[in-house]
């Protein structure tokens, strides 16, 4: 591979781009094997799309269970049997005792894990539930969460590592936003969402603060479509479930979901 496979890719991808590159390479060429941290969906297909240049390679994704976001990737020579080779993964359980406990959201635990000073590609799909969260991450740093981590949000908690086989998975909330808008343009949307004036939309979406689908979008002008999902960094992640019509005023309207 030589400099036309960035022509699919944004310039800050590259990074990234050549790094799995060069995993592709080792395992079709030196027969290495390389098992990836934590990849989010925009980096699990430049992995598979750049897999797929190479013959002599099979790639593996697993995020722990059927339809995880964050998966790792298991790259190998393409005579290995990647089905049955470990993918390294525990779960983190926390539970706590505090009543306080059921407010706690996704962000809270994210922040609590990060603050002990590791790394996000560690960590995979976090599942909030009433009565405790479960935290797919790396099997080498579940120890040192499992030691440190006493308190998320000011909450005291308790943590207990566990197998996948006991994952109890939840399905991502998403509370629904009916709007009505000029266009479905990316700027539009993101401040009707996050009740921003459109000037101050176009702040970090230039700034190349913005995602769509995990894929950093800085033009303000995008279309957006059903099925479409936005991250605004420091704001939070929306989903365009559907677009529903126009009003009489000559309005889109369409339904969002807010992931809370």
């Amino acid at each position: 591979m030589k400099l036309d496979v960035y022509d699919h890719f944004r310039p800050e991808e590259r990074p990234f781009v050549d790094r799995a590159w060069e995993w592709i390479v080792n395992a079709g060429q030196y027969h290495e094997v390389k098992l990836s941290d934590f990849l989010d969906p925009r980096q699990c297909s430049i992995v598979e799309s750049l897999a797929n240049r190479h013959p002599d390679v099979v790639v593996r994704l697993d995020g722990g269970y059927q339809g995880a976001e964050r998966r790792r990737a298991l790259i190998a020579p393409d005579y290995m049997d990647v089905d049955n080779e470990p993918m390294r993964m525990k779960v983190l359980s926390i539970t706590s005792g505090d009543q306080k406990f059921i407010t706690l959201q996704h962000g809270d635990y994210m922040g609590a894990i990060l603050g002990l000073g590791l790394k996000r590609d560690k960590i995979g799909d976090i599942h909030v539930r009433d009565d405790g969260c479960h935290v797919i991450v790396t099997d080498e740093i579940a120890p040192f969460l499992d030691m440190n981590l006493r308190q998320v949000h000011r909450i005291s908690v308790f943590t207990d590592i566990v197998d996948l086989e006991s994952l109890r998975t939840t399905e991502a909330e998403l509370e629904p936003l009916e709007l009505t808008v000029a266009s479905l343009r990316l700027d539009g949307v993101v401040s009707d969402v996050f009740r921003l004036s459109r000037s101050k939309a176009l702040i970090p979406i230039k700034a190349g603060r913005c995602r769509i689908n995990w894929k950093t979008e800085e033009d303000p002008s995008k279309p957006l479509k059903a099925g479409d999902v936005v991250a605004l960094q420091g704001f939070g992640r929306f989903k365009v479930l559907e677009t529903d019509g126009i009003t009489k005023k000559g309005r889109l309207r369409v339904t969002i979901g807010k992931f809370v």
